[in-house]
């Protein structure tokens, strides 16, 4: 039984420490402090059966550290005075660096978006403080907003940005959109949650 319990702490000590390394590579910043949590519990349970009660005081904190930011980013996930929407130029050189650095990002998930054919489009930065959490493309044909790219930047993948463009209807409604559409073969189930319905496809909202 000594023997079935050493192994058992062992494999508490090490899932802990190697889930506590993995949590610091993530760039999904709720992922992060999820995955962080998880392994400061198991390092408290690992020292404290072991007696290091430094240790366990350390993890506790943390665990309250990590629980308090959860609660804080949870909390952050659909306010609209968490995030500014602002309007630029497809011309913008913010966007463009934007652009360029997401770019094999943006990649990964539309292959299809070309930078170059913003002329013409109606573009939004979505920001959190001084950082871009999503950009926001869209092509407006008559009262049509048709969706280019909705981009999410990694840190805020746990996020959903590009609503509150949506919620922000006025910005559309000022240049007389009444109707806004996905890209074709996008798969999100965040559009059902931010007032669109599936059409095919693609989704589509009303405004």
């Amino acid at each position: 039984m000594d023997w079935v319990s050493d192994h058992w702490l062992d494999a508490v000590g090490w899932g802990g420490s190697v889930l506590l390394v993995y949590s610091l590579l993530q760039s999904r910043v709720l992922r992060l402090r999820w995955l962080n949590l998880a392994a400061c519990v198991l390092l408290v349970v690992f020292n404290a059966a072991i007696q290091v009660w430094p240790m366990v005081a350390m993890n506790v904190a943390l665990s309250l550290i990590n629980l308090w930011y959860i609660v804080r980013l949870t909390r952050q996930r659909h306010d609209e005075s968490a995030f500014t929407v602002i309007e630029v130029g497809p011309g913008d050189a913010y966007l463009a660096h934007v652009l360029q650095v997401h770019g094999g990002d943006i990649a990964r998930f539309q292959s299809d978006f070309d930078a170059s054919t913003l002329v013409g489009s109606r573009c939004f930065l979505v920001q959190h403080g001084d950082e871009t959490a999503g950009v926001v493309v869209l092509r407006v044909v008559g009262d049509e907003a048709r969706v280019v790219l909705d981009h999410v930047t990694p840190r805020f993948r746990d996020f959903s940005p590009g609503e509150f463009v949506w919620r922000r209807s006025g910005l559309l409604r000022s240049a007389g959109v009444s109707r806004v559409v996905t890209h074709p073969g996008t798969l999100d189930p965040y559009y059902d949650h931010v007032g669109f319905r599936r059409e095919g496809d693609a989704y589509v909202l009303e405004l």
